[in-house]
């Protein structure tokens, strides 16, 4: 069974960057589009970014767009999370998932990553 590891989360201030990094377990990786999405507490899980198989179509929540950049590499079957000026409403337990579908819906992701938790505080 595919397993997406993720890595990179941690505590930054207000301003700072993080760069998020999930691994993929299976080589298939290349066949997916790959998607982030954050978890705060006490609120629903929500989209952040996705990349399509070949990394040419890219969406992003406006909550994020020009801050954070999503990018893949197939051969390192990872796909990974730029996050620069980050903000405190940006922590969250932040989650990488798959799908064939593609789209911005939780339920068109097949299999998802145990999270990585950025804080961002001063």
């Amino acid at each position: 069974q595919a397993q997406l590891v993720e890595s990179g989360g941690g505590l930054v201030q207000p301003g700072g960057s993080l760069r998020l990094s999930c691994a993929a377990s299976e080589r298939s990786f290349v066949l997916y589009t790959m998607g982030w999405f954050r978890q705060a507490p006490g609120k629903e899980r929500e989209f952040v970014a996705s990349i399509m198989r070949s990394g040419g179509s890219i969406d992003y929540a406006d909550s994020v767009k020009g801050r954070f950049t999503i990018s893949r590499d197939n051969a390192k079957n990872t796909v990974y999370l730029q996050m620069n000026n980050l903000k405190p409403e940006d922590s969250a337990v932040y989650y990488c998932a798959r799908t064939v579908i593609g789209g911005r819906l939780l339920e068109r992701y097949d299999t998802w990553g145990q999270g990585t938790q950025v804080t961002v505080s001063s």
